[in-house]
Formats: structure tokens, sequence, C-alpha cells
């Protein structure tokens, strides 16, 4: 999935859009970056966590309906901006909300390096898993990609409606082997489907991920608007909004008692060891490499050695061998 690389980043505000209709108790967040599948810079993130954190206090909002621009919901982060903050401490240190503060971020060599900002997206206010403490209902509008932090959303989500044409999973399981939600997406899937979504590194249909229970229901794409809604207005129509956010802290604790945030804790540091990792042979993605080559474009590159219907990339998938 080869990604147009933009001269200028948008501003957050530009990204993550919000809007709220206090008659309906409805509120829609909006990824609108479509030229770059919808992909959040690391100030949209925190932007995002601001943004679902303001919902969960508006007496205004019942229910937040998350949706993307364009022909997908969206295909994971910025890889190339947050590659940018290796070389660049101040990025990181903005994404940490200490931007303009006294602090030195640790260098390079170090494990607090990494291991520092994989912790940092295990916090609600980095913007990977504000919906896990959302005290309203939430529905994602799921359609095309919905790879990376896409589909973090996807999992963290109360209801999820989806496109017949989606795809879910994570490109780090290619290049990596870590997500920082993998806890979550083990408990939504179940074990053995998941491990076949880590070990073979393939996306799965909408079809697989319904089997799976993860979604709430599979339409056509010219449907999926029009049902999303007709799901958020009975949400908003059902029970006051004190008894929304009493269902949403009886499911708050039973997804902590299973280890939810215990889960993203684990992940980040897993995913700070792989350093270590060694590749098999030559013919492997050297993670390393690709780090220094442009991710982005390396995941893609490595997409064509796997079976078409295994690849992540639409136009990919299209091909034969």
């Amino acid at each position: 999935m080869r990604q147009p690389v933009s001269k200028k980043r948008p501003e957050p505000e530009e990204i993550i859009l919000y809007e709220k209709d206090p008659k309906t108790k409805i509120a829609t967040v909006t990824f609108n970056r479509p030229e770059y599948l919808n992909a959040p810079t690391s100030l949209a993130r925190l932007r995002y966590a601001d943004v679902v954190r303001s919902a969960s206090v508006d007496n205004d909002v019942k229910v937040v309906v998350i949706r993307g621009v364009g022909d997908n919901l969206g295909s994971g982060a910025d890889l190339p901006e947050f590659m940018e903050g290796n070389e660049n401490p101040e990025r990181r240190l903005a994404e940490l909300k200490l931007d303009g503060t006294d602090t030195a971020y640790p260098p390079q060599g170090t494990f607090r390096n990494g291991a520092t900002i994989s912790a940092w997206y295990a916090n609600v206010q980095a913007g990977n898993r504000p919906l896990q403490e959302l005290k309203k209902i939430s529905i994602v509008e799921a359609k095309g990609y919905c790879y990376g932090w896409h589909f973090y959303q996807c999992a963290d989500a109360d209801l999820v409606i989806s496109s017949d044409d989606a795809l879910f999973g994570h490109p780090s399981f290619r290049y990596y082997g870590w997500g920082p939600r993998m806890w979550t997406w083990v408990q939504m899937m179940g074990l053995r489907k998941f491990q076949e979504m880590v070990f073979t590194g393939r996306p799965f249909t909408a079809e697989d991920m319904e089997k799976c229970n993860f979604l709430n229901k599979v339409v056509s794409r010219d449907e999926l608007e029009g049902e999303v809604y007709k799901y958020a207005l009975a949400c908003a129509r059902n029970r006051p909004v004190d008894t929304v956010f009493m269902q949403k802290m009886f499911f708050e604790i039973y997804k902590q008692h299973q280890g939810e945030y215990l889960g993203s804790l684990l992940s980040a540091f897993f995913e700070s060891m792989g350093s270590g990792v060694q590749n098999d042979g030559a013919d492997d993605l050297d993670m390393h490499e690709a780090i220094g080559s442009g991710l982005a474009g390396a995941v893609n590159d490595n997409d064509s050695k796997f079976p078409p219907d295994f690849r992540l990339s639409k136009k990919n998938r299209k091909k034969k061998d």
C-alpha cells in the first residue's frame, strides 16, 4: 500500500473532524485525509483522544460514530512521519505532550528510546485506545482498509457496521510482529483465528470477521452509511445518558478484569524488544533496513511474496502470480 507523500502535513483539526447534533445526541468523528488513506499524524491522534474525551463528558452526546472520508476507514498511522521522529527528538516530545519543556528525550541506542514511545501508546491520551474509556456508545463505520491504528478503533468500539469490501489487520505483523492492541484483538476474534492473522500476516475480509463475531453487521457499500445511522438512532433513542454511562462502566470493568490495559502494556514491552530480532535469511524483510529506506514502501514491496488473497494491498490482491 504505497502512500503518496504529502509536502506539508495538514493540521490535526483538518484530519480529525468533529461535529455533534444535540437534538439526536449523535456525534461524528471523521478521519479526513483520504489522499493519504486517512493516516493520522501523531498530533492528529492526540486530537482524536481529546475529541473522544470531550464526547465522553458532553451531556449533548450519547452516541459517537467514527467514520472515514473516501473509500477507506484508514490504513493506519502516518509511518513516514513516525520514522522522522527517530531523527528528531522534538517530534517525539510533541507526541508525548512535552514540547516546549526542558525535557531531554532518551538518546538512540538506549532501550528507553523506543520503549518510551511504545509504552505511551498504551495510554488513552496517546490516541490509540481512547474508545476504551469513552462513557458513550461508539459505532465504527468500517470500509475498505481497516488496518493498523484504524483496526484499533474497530476492536475498541462498542459496535462495528462494515461494508462487504472491508479488510482488517495490521501491517506490523509483516514487518515487526507485534501490535499495541493484540490482547484486545485476541479477545474479540478468538485465539485460533487471531493466531492465523498474526502468523500469516494476511488481512481478514468482512466475511471472515463476521464469522469471528468481530462485526455486528455486514452490508453493501451503498447501504453502509444508512445502516450505521439506523443503529446510531436506535442507540440514541433507547436509554438515557445516565443509563448509558452505567452500562459502559459495567463493560469497562469487565474488560479490565480480562486484562485490556495490561495487554496494552505487555505488547508495548515486547514491541520494544524488536531490535533483538535476527532475520532467518537474505530474502526476509529486514526491519532495520526498511526503517532506513522507507517502511511503507518496504511493506508494499514485500506484499508480492504472499499469495494474492493474503496480500494487504487491494491493488496487489487483484494481481495473479
